[in-house]
């Protein structure tokens, strides 16, 4: 089917109390992966990739625009709600390209802008995305890296609530991704959630909330945020990290190569990523579930 506005499928998630979750590809593997995990728990999606992690110089020459292609074929043999995100891109030009290029949603990294330079490059976004029929996610606060995997800092900047309800109001963005305890690339451990700010936020903020760092979140307080606003989760680094590990453990068991056409690149149970792929698969499956978005299709 062709792509769905992720502005009305998380106005949907926030009228039906679930949440939806964006699982970043990387790869056609880990795009089908995501796409054939949705289908089997008959749950809408967020699919796309994101800008800030990879090599500049080839995304800008290749990646984005092959990612658009991939995501919008992906979607349009899907049987479930998909949109098509250009996640968390370090150039405004980027963000450009993505929507000449299909993207139905764009995010630009502005973590390191202060409040106001972030608030006049955001305006700038919406007023050349929503014309095109594009939704736009922004993010207010400092979301912090874990190192190692691991974080433990209490201070950082995180979402103002005040600055939250002018940023909304003056932008018109829709979708706002919060900081509010949640920790990029955390593996070790779980983030410490601040729940009274995120019910400072809702109360006057009313679009769609977004939580990035999603691998971090811990899973008791997922229902809890749902409940305060958060319709969207990001998720990346776990997926990323069942995915190494499954290949590298597959990959070790190799000790012939005369099958190497089965090996590499034939999507049969022989090929290097075909166990890696499962596992990533249904880890997504477990992240539908937790948002409650199984069967919301």
């Amino acid at each position: 089917m062709p792509l769905v506005s992720m502005k009305d499928m998380l106005k949907k998630a926030g009228r039906g109390g679930y949440a939806v979750g964006y699982f970043e590809a990387w790869n056609e593997e880990s795009l089908e992966a995501v796409i054939d995990a949705a289908e089997e728990a008959d749950s809408p999606v967020i699919i796309g990739c994101g800008g800030s992690m990879a090599d500049q110089d080839w995304f800008n020459r290749h990646g984005l625009s092959y990612f658009a292609a991939l995501g919008i074929e992906a979607a349009a043999q899907a049987r479930v709600p998909v949109a098509l995100i250009l996640n968390e891109v370090p150039e405004f030009e980027q963000i450009v390209e993505g929507i000449k290029a299909g993207f139905n949603v764009v995010m630009m990294d502005t973590s390191k802008f202060s409040f106001k330079k972030n608030l006049e490059i955001t305006k700038k976004i919406v007023k050349i995305a929503h014309p095109k029929g594009v939704s736009v996610e922004a993010e207010l606060g400092e979301l912090p890296m874990a190192k190692n995997g691991a974080f433990d800092i209490d201070s950082y900047n995180k979402t103002d609530p005040e600055e939250a309800a002018i940023f909304a109001e003056e932008t018109g963005v829709d979708a706002l991704s919060v900081s509010i305890g949640n920790v990029h690339v955390l593996t070790k451990g779980k983030a410490r959630i601040d729940f009274e700010r995120l019910k400072d936020i809702r109360e006057r903020v009313d679009i769609p909330l977004v939580i990035h760092g999603g691998t971090g979140f811990p899973a008791d307080a997922v229902r809890k945020v749902i409940k305060l606003g958060v319709c969207k989760f990001n998720v990346g680094t776990i997926l990323k990290k069942i995915y190494l590990e499954e290949t590298k453990k597959y990959v070790s068991k190799i000790n012939e190569l005369n099958q190497i056409q089965q090996l590499v690149g034939s999507r049969m149970q022989k090929d290097i990523f075909h166990k890696a792929t499962l596992q990533m698969k249904e880890k997504v499956k477990y992240f539908i579930r937790l948002y409650g978005s199984w069967g919301k299709a």
